[in-house]
């Protein structure tokens, strides 16, 4: 077919919902005037959500399901879309965090992914659907999100792991007591692999201000950097390593002004003897 864009789907929630919207139309040989007179719409609105340039309405991704006779599915996709369990980016940088040679992460407010225990990883997805900013299928999918990118660094050779963790990480308390006492825990064991620094940034930090968002940094087989940072809303993939330099000359510098690991790992067992 001429002209047929390639959609990674990895790209963002939309790429995903388009991926699979051709998928099913290929699979009934329809082309995209074909579907969109069943559907009630215009080839060109079939083609701009296939397109990843138009979300479904949850009207479109009803009646789409109708159609195509796929039970809901696309509906739910589409209001997963609408109510992302996963910043844009974020999927994408999982994918290639499986495979990087060296990982540097930094952390505020809460234990990164990688470190956190199931039980640790429910409470803050159990807590994001009370809230009502993710459904309880999403905060499931956060939870297998964690185990599975913990299970990545199982591989041989294990990847090198840095972490700078603020000490709000530590401080803030995360479900009931016994959910952090075994968090603290895994977070001195983490520290004593072979192939790990973990360290802590202060709250007396006084020479530079912590930095006040998290990030993170991969070094890729081919030595290439991807850095991947978050705000409130949204995250952002920097996939080019001349853009990400700057952000790695910062975590240099972070490190250097954290807390050793000894220093950061007394630190952590005093506050799990809660003598701290």
């Amino acid at each position: 077919m001429l002209n047929r864009n390639e959609l990674d789907p990895d790209r963002s929630p939309k790429a995903r919902f388009g991926v699979r919207l051709r998928a099913l139309r290929d699979e009934r040989g329809w082309t995209q005037e074909e579907l969109a007179e069943r559907l009630g719409y215009s080839g060109t609105h079939i083609s701009a959500v296939e397109n990843g340039r138009r979300p479904p309405t949850p009207r479109f991704a009803t009646t789409a399901d109708k159609v195509l006779g796929t039970g809901g599915r696309l509906e739910r996709q589409g209001r997963s879309l609408r109510q992302p369990a996963l910043m844009e980016g974020f999927p994408e940088y999982v994918g290639h965090e499986a495979q990087a040679a060296e990982i540097r992460l930094y952390e505020v407010g809460v234990v990164p992914g990688l470190l956190q225990t199931p039980e640790y990883a429910r409470v803050l997805a159990e807590t994001a659907v009370r809230r009502g900013l993710i459904t309880a299928e999403q905060a499931n999918e956060r939870v297998a999100l964690v185990a599975q990118r913990q299970d990545a660094l199982d591989r041989t050779p294990p990847p090198l792991v840095f972490v700078v963790l603020d000490e709000s990480c530590i401080r803030r308390s995360i479900g009931a007591p016994g959910v952090m006492d075994a968090q603290l825990d895994r977070l001195v064991e983490f520290a004593e692999l072979p192939n790990t620094v973990l360290q802590v940034s202060p709250f007396d930090m006084q020479e530079r201000p912590p930095i006040g968002l998290p990030f993170y940094i991969l070094t890729l087989l081919d030595r290439k950097l991807m850095s991947y940072a978050e705000s409130a809303h949204r995250g952002h993939l920097e996939r080019d390593t001349t853009s990400a330099l700057p952000l790695l000359a910062a975590y240099h510098q972070l490190q250097a002004e954290a807390r050793s690991q000894a220093s950061s790992m007394a630190m952590l067992k005093q506050l799990r003897k809660g003598t701290l």
